[in-house]
Protein backbone atom coordinates (compact mmCIF):
# COMPACT_ATOMS: atom_id res chain seq x y z
CA UNK A 1 0.00 0.00 0.00
CA UNK A 2 1.92 3.35 -1.45
CA UNK A 3 2.02 5.67 1.59
CA UNK A 4 2.08 3.00 4.48
CA UNK A 5 5.30 2.37 6.24
CA UNK A 6 5.84 -0.49 8.42
CA UNK A 7 6.77 -0.03 12.33
CA UNK A 8 10.58 -0.40 11.95
CA UNK A 9 10.59 2.39 9.34
CA UNK A 10 9.36 5.50 12.30
CA UNK A 11 10.74 6.65 15.31
CA UNK A 12 8.45 4.88 17.86
CA UNK A 13 10.16 6.88 20.49
CA UNK A 14 10.12 10.30 19.15
CA UNK A 15 6.19 9.12 19.12
CA UNK A 16 5.66 8.40 21.89
CA UNK A 17 7.96 11.14 23.85
CA UNK A 18 6.20 14.15 21.93
CA UNK A 19 2.75 12.65 22.73
CA UNK A 20 2.72 12.23 25.75
CA UNK A 21 4.86 15.38 26.87
CA UNK A 22 2.32 17.14 24.83
CA UNK A 23 -0.49 15.68 26.52
CA UNK A 24 1.28 16.24 29.96
CA UNK A 25 1.81 20.00 28.90
CA UNK A 26 -1.85 20.62 27.50
CA UNK A 27 -2.87 18.52 30.82
CA UNK A 28 -1.26 21.45 33.23
CA UNK A 29 -2.18 23.87 30.85
CA UNK A 30 -5.92 22.73 30.88
CA UNK A 31 -5.30 22.79 34.75
CA UNK A 32 -3.83 25.86 35.13
CA UNK A 33 -6.41 27.71 32.81
CA UNK A 34 -9.40 26.60 34.88
CA UNK A 35 -7.82 26.96 38.10
CA UNK A 36 -7.12 30.51 37.52
CA UNK A 37 -10.57 31.36 36.05
CA UNK A 38 -12.01 29.44 39.44
CA UNK A 39 -9.37 31.67 41.54
CA UNK A 40 -11.25 34.60 39.87
CA UNK A 41 -14.68 33.46 40.51
CA UNK A 42 -14.04 32.80 43.69
CA UNK A 43 -16.83 31.02 45.88
CA UNK A 44 -19.23 32.41 43.26
CA UNK A 45 -19.12 28.95 41.78
CA UNK A 46 -20.89 27.02 44.30
CA UNK A 47 -23.30 30.11 45.12
CA UNK A 48 -24.08 29.99 41.46
CA UNK A 49 -24.74 26.01 41.76
CA UNK A 50 -26.90 26.34 44.57
CA UNK A 51 -28.80 29.73 43.98
CA UNK A 52 -29.62 29.37 40.61
CA UNK A 53 -30.45 25.96 40.21
CA UNK A 54 -34.16 26.27 41.24
CA UNK A 55 -35.43 24.20 38.34
CA UNK A 56 -33.56 21.70 36.26
CA UNK A 57 -33.49 24.35 33.49
CA UNK A 58 -31.91 26.81 35.47
CA UNK A 59 -29.65 24.29 36.77
CA UNK A 60 -28.81 23.26 32.91
CA UNK A 61 -27.55 27.58 32.54
CA UNK A 62 -25.96 27.19 35.83
CA UNK A 63 -23.91 23.95 34.28
CA UNK A 64 -22.98 25.37 31.45
CA UNK A 65 -21.88 28.86 33.22
CA UNK A 66 -19.81 27.01 35.99
CA UNK A 67 -17.87 24.17 33.32
CA UNK A 68 -17.14 27.67 31.23
CA UNK A 69 -15.41 29.40 33.93
CA UNK A 70 -13.43 26.37 35.36
CA UNK A 71 -13.06 24.51 31.62
CA UNK A 72 -13.99 21.26 33.57
CA UNK A 73 -17.09 18.81 32.95
CA UNK A 74 -16.00 16.72 35.44
CA UNK A 75 -14.72 19.82 37.84
CA UNK A 76 -18.24 21.16 37.34
CA UNK A 77 -20.09 17.10 37.86
CA UNK A 78 -17.99 16.83 41.44
CA UNK A 79 -18.90 19.85 42.50
CA UNK A 80 -22.40 19.06 42.08
CA UNK A 81 -22.27 15.74 43.78
CA UNK A 82 -20.46 17.29 46.91
CA UNK A 83 -23.14 19.67 46.89
CA UNK A 84 -25.65 16.73 46.84
CA UNK A 85 -23.94 14.71 49.50
CA UNK A 86 -24.03 18.21 51.53
CA UNK A 87 -27.64 18.50 51.08
CA UNK A 88 -27.65 21.84 49.32
CA UNK A 89 -28.95 20.52 46.34
CA UNK A 90 -31.72 17.69 45.16
CA UNK A 91 -31.47 15.04 42.25
CA UNK A 92 -33.49 16.42 39.85
CA UNK A 93 -31.82 20.02 39.92
CA UNK A 94 -28.04 18.03 40.23
CA UNK A 95 -29.08 16.74 36.82
CA UNK A 96 -29.71 19.57 35.12
CA UNK A 97 -26.17 20.76 36.14
CA UNK A 98 -24.58 17.71 34.79
CA UNK A 99 -26.45 18.51 31.25
CA UNK A 100 -24.97 21.68 31.30
CA UNK A 101 -21.89 20.68 32.47
CA UNK A 102 -21.63 18.48 29.29
CA UNK A 103 -22.88 21.16 27.05
CA UNK A 104 -20.00 23.90 28.81
CA UNK A 105 -17.10 21.32 28.16
CA UNK A 106 -17.67 21.31 24.49
CA UNK A 107 -16.19 25.29 24.23
CA UNK A 108 -12.94 23.44 25.20
CA UNK A 109 -12.96 21.71 21.78
CA UNK A 110 -14.16 25.25 20.04
CA UNK A 111 -10.83 26.90 21.81
CA UNK A 112 -8.80 24.45 20.58
CA UNK A 113 -10.45 24.49 16.84
CA UNK A 114 -9.36 28.15 16.75
CA UNK A 115 -5.74 28.78 14.61
CA UNK A 116 -4.04 29.85 17.10
CA UNK A 117 -1.12 27.20 18.04
CA UNK A 118 1.17 28.90 16.54
CA UNK A 119 0.98 31.85 18.78
CA UNK A 120 1.08 29.47 21.68
CA UNK A 121 4.40 30.90 23.16
CA UNK A 122 3.85 34.51 23.09
CA UNK A 123 0.91 33.46 25.02
CA UNK A 124 2.96 31.35 27.37
CA UNK A 125 5.07 34.41 28.16
CA UNK A 126 2.41 37.14 28.46
CA UNK A 127 0.68 34.63 31.21
CA UNK A 128 4.44 34.45 32.98
CA UNK A 129 5.24 38.31 32.56
CA UNK A 130 1.86 38.39 34.03
CA UNK A 131 2.45 36.01 36.97
CA UNK A 132 5.97 37.08 37.93
CA UNK A 133 6.09 40.30 37.22
CA UNK A 134 2.90 41.83 38.48
CA UNK A 135 1.80 41.25 42.48
CA UNK A 136 -2.14 42.28 42.57
CA UNK A 137 -4.53 38.80 43.24
CA UNK A 138 -6.27 39.90 40.05
CA UNK A 139 -3.57 40.38 37.70
CA UNK A 140 -1.87 37.25 39.16
CA UNK A 141 -5.46 35.07 38.17
CA UNK A 142 -5.69 36.64 35.04
CA UNK A 143 -1.62 35.62 34.53
CA UNK A 144 -2.16 32.35 35.40
CA UNK A 145 -5.12 31.84 32.81
CA UNK A 146 -3.04 33.13 29.71
CA UNK A 147 -0.06 31.10 31.30
CA UNK A 148 -2.19 27.88 31.00
CA UNK A 149 -4.04 28.64 27.68
CA UNK A 150 -1.04 29.02 26.21
CA UNK A 151 0.53 26.03 27.62
CA UNK A 152 -2.52 24.37 26.56
CA UNK A 153 -2.02 25.06 22.66
CA UNK A 154 1.68 24.27 22.87
CA UNK A 155 1.03 20.58 24.07
CA UNK A 156 -1.50 20.85 21.88
CA UNK A 157 0.96 21.30 18.87
CA UNK A 158 3.42 18.93 20.22
CA UNK A 159 0.70 16.39 20.55
CA UNK A 160 0.15 17.04 16.70
CA UNK A 161 3.73 17.05 15.71
CA UNK A 162 4.17 13.70 17.68
CA UNK A 163 1.15 11.55 16.25
CA UNK A 164 2.13 13.19 12.59
CA UNK A 165 3.82 10.06 11.37
CA UNK A 166 1.02 8.00 12.86
CA UNK A 167 -1.01 8.50 9.46
CA UNK A 168 1.48 6.44 7.47
CA UNK A 169 1.93 3.76 10.25
CA UNK A 170 -0.18 0.36 8.95
CA UNK A 171 -0.89 -1.07 12.28
CA UNK A 172 -2.37 2.10 13.19
CA UNK A 173 -4.34 2.59 9.85
CA UNK A 174 -5.75 -1.13 10.42
CA UNK A 175 -6.91 -0.16 13.83
CA UNK A 176 -8.86 3.02 12.79
CA UNK A 177 -10.79 0.72 9.87
CA UNK A 178 -11.78 -1.62 12.46
CA UNK A 179 -13.12 1.56 14.56
CA UNK A 180 -15.15 2.92 11.12
CA UNK A 181 -16.47 -0.79 10.90
CA UNK A 182 -17.19 -1.33 14.17
CA UNK A 183 -17.72 1.36 16.09
CA UNK A 184 -18.37 0.06 19.22
CA UNK A 185 -14.43 -0.43 19.27
CA UNK A 186 -14.08 2.78 18.90
CA UNK A 187 -16.50 3.79 21.68
CA UNK A 188 -14.09 1.24 24.00
CA UNK A 189 -10.92 2.96 22.92
CA UNK A 190 -12.19 6.50 23.66
CA UNK A 191 -13.72 5.58 27.21
CA UNK A 192 -10.68 3.79 28.08
CA UNK A 193 -8.38 6.41 26.96
CA UNK A 194 -10.57 9.11 29.23
CA UNK A 195 -10.75 7.18 32.32
CA UNK A 196 -7.10 6.60 32.15
CA UNK A 197 -6.42 10.18 31.56
CA UNK A 198 -9.02 11.58 33.76
CA UNK A 199 -10.01 14.64 30.99
CA UNK A 200 -12.06 14.34 28.25
CA UNK A 201 -11.23 17.80 26.86
CA UNK A 202 -8.06 16.49 26.54
CA UNK A 203 -8.49 13.58 25.00
CA UNK A 204 -10.54 15.39 22.33
CA UNK A 205 -7.88 17.40 21.94
CA UNK A 206 -5.87 14.20 20.97
CA UNK A 207 -8.62 13.12 18.65
CA UNK A 208 -8.68 16.85 16.73
CA UNK A 209 -5.04 16.64 16.39
CA UNK A 210 -5.72 12.84 14.67
CA UNK A 211 -8.23 14.07 12.57
CA UNK A 212 -6.08 17.24 11.58
CA UNK A 213 -2.84 14.71 10.82
CA UNK A 214 -5.09 12.70 8.54
CA UNK A 215 -4.34 9.91 11.03
CA UNK A 216 -7.96 9.19 11.50
CA UNK A 217 -11.14 9.61 9.71
CA UNK A 218 -14.50 10.90 10.48
CA UNK A 219 -16.35 7.66 10.84
CA UNK A 220 -13.54 6.10 13.15
CA UNK A 221 -13.53 9.46 15.03
CA UNK A 222 -17.15 10.07 16.24
CA UNK A 223 -17.19 6.48 18.16
CA UNK A 224 -14.02 7.94 19.57
CA UNK A 225 -15.92 11.04 20.52
CA UNK A 226 -18.86 9.12 22.41
CA UNK A 227 -16.48 7.32 24.27
CA UNK A 228 -14.49 10.38 25.72
CA UNK A 229 -18.38 11.21 27.05
CA UNK A 230 -18.68 8.04 28.29
CA UNK A 231 -15.09 7.76 30.01
CA UNK A 232 -15.61 11.59 31.40
CA UNK A 233 -18.04 9.93 34.09
CA UNK A 234 -15.55 8.05 35.87
CA UNK A 235 -14.30 11.37 37.69
CA UNK A 236 -17.90 11.88 39.70
CA UNK A 237 -18.44 8.25 40.32
CA UNK A 238 -15.01 7.82 42.13
CA UNK A 239 -15.96 11.32 44.11
CA UNK A 240 -19.31 9.31 45.33
CA UNK A 241 -17.39 6.61 46.70
CA UNK A 242 -18.19 7.18 50.75
CA UNK A 243 -20.44 9.98 49.92
CA UNK A 244 -24.53 9.77 50.40
CA UNK A 245 -26.88 7.66 48.87
CA UNK A 246 -28.27 10.76 46.62
CA UNK A 247 -24.74 11.83 45.86
CA UNK A 248 -23.93 8.53 44.70
CA UNK A 249 -27.05 8.74 42.43
CA UNK A 250 -26.28 11.81 40.75
CA UNK A 251 -23.42 9.87 39.60
CA UNK A 252 -24.69 7.28 38.22
CA UNK A 253 -27.06 9.51 36.39
CA UNK A 254 -24.32 11.03 34.39
CA UNK A 255 -23.34 7.82 33.46
CA UNK A 256 -26.81 6.73 32.32
CA UNK A 257 -27.35 10.35 30.30
CA UNK A 258 -24.02 10.05 28.28
CA UNK A 259 -24.63 5.84 27.88
CA UNK A 260 -28.32 6.80 26.54
CA UNK A 261 -26.78 9.44 24.33
CA UNK A 262 -24.31 7.12 22.96
CA UNK A 263 -26.62 4.23 21.87
CA UNK A 264 -28.70 6.90 20.92
CA UNK A 265 -25.88 8.56 18.53
CA UNK A 266 -24.52 5.40 17.52
CA UNK A 267 -27.93 3.90 15.83
CA UNK A 268 -28.03 7.25 13.23
CA UNK A 269 -24.29 6.86 13.21
CA UNK A 270 -24.60 6.21 9.22
CA UNK A 271 -26.91 9.55 8.92
CA UNK A 272 -24.32 11.70 11.49
CA UNK A 273 -21.55 11.08 9.41
CA UNK A 274 -22.63 12.54 6.27
CA UNK A 275 -23.89 15.13 8.12
CA UNK A 276 -20.93 16.16 9.59
CA UNK A 277 -19.02 15.75 6.49
CA UNK A 278 -21.69 18.18 5.00
CA UNK A 279 -21.49 20.70 7.57
CA UNK A 280 -17.45 20.77 7.40
CA UNK A 281 -18.29 21.75 3.24
CA UNK A 282 -20.59 24.19 3.87
CA UNK A 283 -19.54 26.04 6.56
CA UNK A 284 -15.52 25.18 5.37
CA UNK A 285 -14.84 24.21 9.11
CA UNK A 286 -10.96 23.63 9.64
CA UNK A 287 -10.36 19.69 10.85
CA UNK A 288 -10.00 20.69 14.45
CA UNK A 289 -13.23 22.99 14.59
CA UNK A 290 -15.08 19.85 12.75
CA UNK A 291 -14.67 17.91 15.46
CA UNK A 292 -15.91 20.25 17.82
CA UNK A 293 -18.97 20.91 15.96
CA UNK A 294 -19.57 16.85 16.29
CA UNK A 295 -18.96 17.06 19.89
CA UNK A 296 -20.92 20.02 20.65
CA UNK A 297 -23.51 18.87 18.24
CA UNK A 298 -23.88 15.33 20.21
CA UNK A 299 -24.28 17.29 24.15
CA UNK A 300 -26.62 19.52 23.04
CA UNK A 301 -28.80 17.17 20.95
CA UNK A 302 -28.43 14.31 24.25
CA UNK A 303 -29.49 17.24 26.46
CA UNK A 304 -32.71 18.48 24.44
CA UNK A 305 -33.84 14.96 23.60
CA UNK A 306 -33.10 13.66 27.31
CA UNK A 307 -34.12 17.13 29.22
CA UNK A 308 -37.83 16.37 29.26
CA UNK A 309 -37.00 13.01 31.23
CA UNK A 310 -35.14 14.43 33.89
CA UNK A 311 -38.37 12.75 36.04
CA UNK A 312 -37.87 9.88 34.33
CA UNK A 313 -34.00 9.29 34.74
CA UNK A 314 -34.31 10.12 38.75
CA UNK A 315 -36.89 7.23 39.23
CA UNK A 316 -34.46 4.70 37.10
CA UNK A 317 -31.28 5.60 39.46
CA UNK A 318 -33.42 5.78 42.84
CA UNK A 319 -34.30 2.21 41.82
CA UNK A 320 -31.06 1.16 40.97
CA UNK A 321 -29.26 2.84 43.65
CA UNK A 322 -32.09 1.60 46.26
CA UNK A 323 -32.11 2.86 50.38
CA UNK A 324 -33.20 5.80 52.38
CA UNK A 325 -31.08 8.74 51.61
CA UNK A 326 -29.27 9.75 55.01
CA UNK A 327 -28.38 13.24 53.29
CA UNK A 328 -29.36 16.51 55.52
CA UNK A 329 -31.36 19.00 53.55
CA UNK A 330 -29.44 22.07 54.56
CA UNK A 331 -31.38 24.53 52.39
CA UNK A 332 -34.61 26.74 54.39
CA UNK A 333 -37.83 25.90 53.98
CA UNK A 334 -39.63 28.53 55.44
CA UNK A 335 -37.96 31.76 54.82
CA UNK A 336 -39.81 33.36 52.29
CA UNK A 337 -38.99 36.85 51.30
CA UNK A 338 -42.58 37.83 49.94
CA UNK A 339 -43.67 37.33 53.74
CA UNK A 340 -41.19 40.41 54.64
CA UNK A 341 -43.00 43.36 53.38
CA UNK A 342 -46.24 41.80 52.77
CA UNK A 343 -46.99 40.56 56.22
CA UNK A 344 -44.15 40.61 58.68
CA UNK A 345 -46.41 38.89 61.39
CA UNK A 346 -46.62 36.09 59.06
CA UNK A 347 -42.25 36.38 58.17
CA UNK A 348 -41.69 36.40 61.59
CA UNK A 349 -43.89 32.81 62.48
CA UNK A 350 -41.85 31.42 59.29
CA UNK A 351 -38.68 32.69 60.65
CA UNK A 352 -39.67 31.14 63.95
CA UNK A 353 -40.61 27.55 61.60
CA UNK A 354 -36.88 27.51 60.86
CA UNK A 355 -35.21 27.91 64.32
CA UNK A 356 -37.31 25.01 65.18
CA UNK A 357 -36.08 22.59 62.36
CA UNK A 358 -32.27 24.25 63.08
CA UNK A 359 -33.29 23.40 66.96
CA UNK A 360 -34.07 19.77 65.63
CA UNK A 361 -30.83 19.38 63.96
CA UNK A 362 -28.93 20.24 67.01
CA UNK A 363 -30.45 17.87 69.02
CA UNK A 364 -29.87 15.35 66.35
CA UNK A 365 -25.83 16.31 65.88
CA UNK A 366 -25.91 15.88 69.54
CA UNK A 367 -27.81 12.04 69.35
CA UNK A 368 -24.68 11.06 66.35
CA UNK A 369 -22.78 12.44 68.47
CA UNK A 370 -23.52 10.23 70.72
CA UNK A 371 -23.96 7.29 68.70
CA UNK A 372 -20.54 7.80 68.02
CA UNK A 373 -18.97 8.54 71.47
CA UNK A 374 -19.91 4.75 71.92
CA UNK A 375 -20.03 2.74 68.83
CA UNK A 376 -17.07 4.28 66.98
CA UNK A 377 -18.86 3.90 64.21
CA UNK A 378 -18.06 6.89 61.39
CA UNK A 379 -21.46 7.13 59.92
CA UNK A 380 -22.58 8.54 62.99
CA UNK A 381 -19.52 11.16 63.28
CA UNK A 382 -20.43 11.82 59.13
CA UNK A 383 -23.99 12.87 60.06
CA UNK A 384 -23.44 14.54 63.06
CA UNK A 385 -21.20 16.81 60.68
CA UNK A 386 -23.73 16.88 58.06
CA UNK A 387 -26.30 18.40 60.58
CA UNK A 388 -23.42 21.13 62.11
CA UNK A 389 -22.83 22.35 58.36
CA UNK A 390 -26.52 23.07 58.27
CA UNK A 391 -26.84 24.51 61.20
CA UNK A 392 -23.81 27.37 60.16
CA UNK A 393 -25.74 27.52 56.93
CA UNK A 394 -28.90 28.16 58.11
CA UNK A 395 -27.34 30.29 61.03
CA UNK A 396 -26.43 32.90 58.15
CA UNK A 397 -29.79 32.53 56.44
CA UNK A 398 -31.80 32.64 59.07
CA UNK A 399 -29.95 35.81 60.86
CA UNK A 400 -30.39 37.54 57.28
CA UNK A 401 -34.16 36.93 57.04
CA UNK A 402 -34.52 37.94 60.50
CA UNK A 403 -31.86 41.25 59.80
CA UNK A 404 -34.08 42.22 56.73
CA UNK A 405 -37.34 41.37 58.96
CA UNK A 406 -36.35 44.15 61.15
CA UNK A 407 -36.00 47.23 58.90
CA UNK A 408 -39.61 46.97 58.96
CA UNK A 409 -42.83 47.87 61.67
CA UNK A 410 -42.79 45.23 63.92
CA UNK A 411 -45.08 45.82 67.79
CA UNK A 412 -43.90 45.70 70.58
CA UNK A 413 -44.59 41.85 71.05
CA UNK A 414 -43.24 40.85 67.61
CA UNK A 415 -40.11 42.86 68.42
CA UNK A 416 -39.27 40.74 71.64
CA UNK A 417 -40.45 37.37 69.97
CA UNK A 418 -37.46 38.40 66.98
CA UNK A 419 -34.76 39.00 69.79
CA UNK A 420 -35.71 35.99 71.15
CA UNK A 421 -35.32 34.36 67.92
CA UNK A 422 -32.25 35.91 66.91
CA UNK A 423 -30.31 35.33 69.64
CA UNK A 424 -31.21 31.72 69.66
CA UNK A 425 -30.07 31.64 66.34
CA UNK A 426 -26.90 32.09 68.13
CA UNK A 427 -26.76 29.55 70.72
CA UNK A 428 -28.14 27.01 68.60
CA UNK A 429 -25.05 27.32 65.90
CA UNK A 430 -22.83 26.92 68.82
CA UNK A 431 -24.51 23.84 70.37
CA UNK A 432 -22.88 22.78 66.62
CA UNK A 433 -19.80 23.64 67.63
CA UNK A 434 -19.45 21.98 70.53
CA UNK A 435 -20.56 18.65 69.73
CA UNK A 436 -18.12 19.00 66.65
CA UNK A 437 -15.59 19.39 69.34
CA UNK A 438 -16.65 16.35 70.87
CA UNK A 439 -16.15 14.70 67.24
CA UNK A 440 -12.67 16.02 66.60
CA UNK A 441 -11.58 14.94 70.66
CA UNK A 442 -13.33 11.15 69.88
CA UNK A 443 -11.21 10.93 66.80
CA UNK A 444 -8.00 11.46 68.97
CA UNK A 445 -9.41 8.53 71.14
CA UNK A 446 -9.40 6.43 68.61
CA UNK A 447 -6.34 7.71 66.31
CA UNK A 448 -4.51 7.21 69.88
CA UNK A 449 -6.08 4.35 71.13
CA UNK A 450 -6.78 6.11 74.12
CA UNK A 451 -8.91 3.98 76.46
CA UNK A 452 -11.48 5.19 78.77
CA UNK A 453 -12.17 4.21 82.25
CA UNK A 454 -15.53 2.24 82.41
CA UNK A 455 -16.63 4.59 84.94
CA UNK A 456 -15.53 7.28 82.79
CA UNK A 457 -17.94 5.96 79.82
CA UNK A 458 -20.58 5.69 82.62
CA UNK A 459 -20.38 9.24 83.89
CA UNK A 460 -20.30 10.99 79.84
CA UNK A 461 -23.00 8.87 79.25
CA UNK A 462 -24.87 10.49 82.23
CA UNK A 463 -23.94 13.91 81.64
CA UNK A 464 -24.32 13.51 77.74
CA UNK A 465 -27.78 12.10 77.88
CA UNK A 466 -29.09 14.82 80.27
CA UNK A 467 -27.25 17.48 78.11
CA UNK A 468 -29.64 15.80 75.04
CA UNK A 469 -32.99 16.23 77.53
CA UNK A 470 -31.96 19.73 78.01
CA UNK A 471 -31.50 20.70 74.49
CA UNK A 472 -34.78 19.26 73.57
CA UNK A 473 -36.55 20.59 76.88
CA UNK A 474 -35.51 24.12 75.69
CA UNK A 475 -36.44 24.08 72.39
CA UNK A 476 -39.84 22.66 73.25
CA UNK A 477 -40.08 25.91 75.60
CA UNK A 478 -39.31 28.09 72.39
CA UNK A 479 -41.34 26.39 69.96
CA UNK A 480 -44.40 26.79 72.93
CA UNK A 481 -43.14 30.12 74.32
CA UNK A 482 -43.83 28.07 77.56
CA UNK A 483 -42.29 29.54 80.83
CA UNK A 484 -42.79 26.41 82.93
CA UNK A 485 -40.39 24.63 80.13
CA UNK A 486 -37.93 27.36 80.44
CA UNK A 487 -38.06 27.11 83.72
CA UNK A 488 -36.88 23.40 83.82
CA UNK A 489 -34.31 23.73 81.29
CA UNK A 490 -32.82 26.03 84.19
CA UNK A 491 -32.89 23.51 86.71
CA UNK A 492 -31.45 20.54 84.78
CA UNK A 493 -28.86 23.20 83.24
CA UNK A 494 -28.21 23.09 86.82
CA UNK A 495 -27.45 20.16 87.08
CA UNK A 496 -25.55 19.63 84.17
CA UNK A 497 -22.62 21.96 86.19
CA UNK A 498 -23.11 19.80 89.39
CA UNK A 499 -21.99 16.92 86.61
CA UNK A 500 -19.33 18.53 85.47
CA UNK A 501 -18.03 19.70 89.14
CA UNK A 502 -18.35 16.37 90.23
CA UNK A 503 -17.24 14.64 87.67
CA UNK A 504 -13.96 16.40 86.97
CA UNK A 505 -13.42 15.98 90.82
CA UNK A 506 -13.55 11.92 90.48
CA UNK A 507 -11.27 12.11 86.96
CA UNK A 508 -8.52 13.95 89.51
CA UNK A 509 -8.61 11.51 91.72
CA UNK A 510 -8.65 8.75 89.50
CA UNK A 511 -5.45 9.93 88.04
CA UNK A 512 -3.88 10.34 91.18
CA UNK A 513 -4.04 6.95 92.13
CA UNK A 514 -3.17 5.96 88.08
CA UNK A 515 -6.40 4.37 87.10
CA UNK A 516 -6.87 7.01 84.09
CA UNK A 517 -3.87 7.80 81.56
CA UNK A 518 -3.17 11.53 81.01
CA UNK A 519 -4.28 11.55 77.55
CA UNK A 520 -7.87 9.78 78.21
CA UNK A 521 -8.08 12.21 81.59
CA UNK A 522 -7.56 15.26 78.67
CA UNK A 523 -10.11 13.57 76.76
CA UNK A 524 -12.63 13.20 79.51
CA UNK A 525 -12.22 16.81 80.86
CA UNK A 526 -12.35 18.67 77.23
CA UNK A 527 -15.86 16.27 76.29
CA UNK A 528 -17.33 17.77 79.66
CA UNK A 529 -16.37 20.64 79.21
CA UNK A 530 -18.02 21.19 75.57
CA UNK A 531 -21.14 19.29 77.27
CA UNK A 532 -21.57 21.80 80.26
CA UNK A 533 -20.95 24.52 76.96
CA UNK A 534 -23.58 23.09 75.39
CA UNK A 535 -26.08 23.17 78.78
CA UNK A 536 -25.23 26.81 78.76
CA UNK A 537 -26.36 27.29 74.94
CA UNK A 538 -29.81 25.30 76.54
CA UNK A 539 -30.09 28.03 79.29
CA UNK A 540 -29.60 30.62 77.39
CA UNK A 541 -32.55 29.60 74.65
CA UNK A 542 -34.55 29.41 77.90
CA UNK A 543 -33.78 32.29 79.53
CA UNK A 544 -34.57 34.14 75.67
CA UNK A 545 -38.12 32.98 76.78
CA UNK A 546 -38.03 34.58 80.41
CA UNK A 547 -37.01 37.72 79.44
CA UNK A 548 -39.95 38.00 76.55
CA UNK A 549 -42.20 37.24 79.36
CA UNK A 550 -40.34 40.26 81.53
CA UNK A 551 -40.65 42.30 78.87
Amino acid sequence: MRGVKPLEAINVQEIIFQFIGGLGIFLFGLKFMGDGLQRSAGDRLRDILDRFTTNPFMGVLAGILVTLLIQSSSGTTVLTVGLVNAGFMTLRQAIGVIMGANIGTTVTAFIIGIEIKEYALPILAAGAFLLFFFKSNRTTYIGQTLFGFGALFYGLKLMSNGMKPLRSLEAFQDLTVSMSEQPILGVAIGTLFTVIVQSSSATIGVLQGLYEQGAIDIGAALPVLFGDNIGTTITAVLAAIGASIAAKRAAFTHVIFNLVGTVLFLAILKIYIPFIDYLKDVIGLNEPMTIAFAHGIFNLSNTIIQFPFIGLLAYIVTRLIPGEDTTVDQKPKHLDPIFIEQSPSIALDQAKEEVMRMGDFAYKGLEETNHYLNSHQRKHADMALQFEEALNNLDRKITDYLVQLSATSLTDAESAKHSALIDSVRDIERIGDHFENIIELVDYKISNKVDLTEQAREDLNDMINLTLVTVKQAMKALGEMNREEALSVIQKEKQIDQYERSYRKKHIIRMNEGVCSGPAGIVFVDIISNLERIGDHAVNIAEEILNKEDR
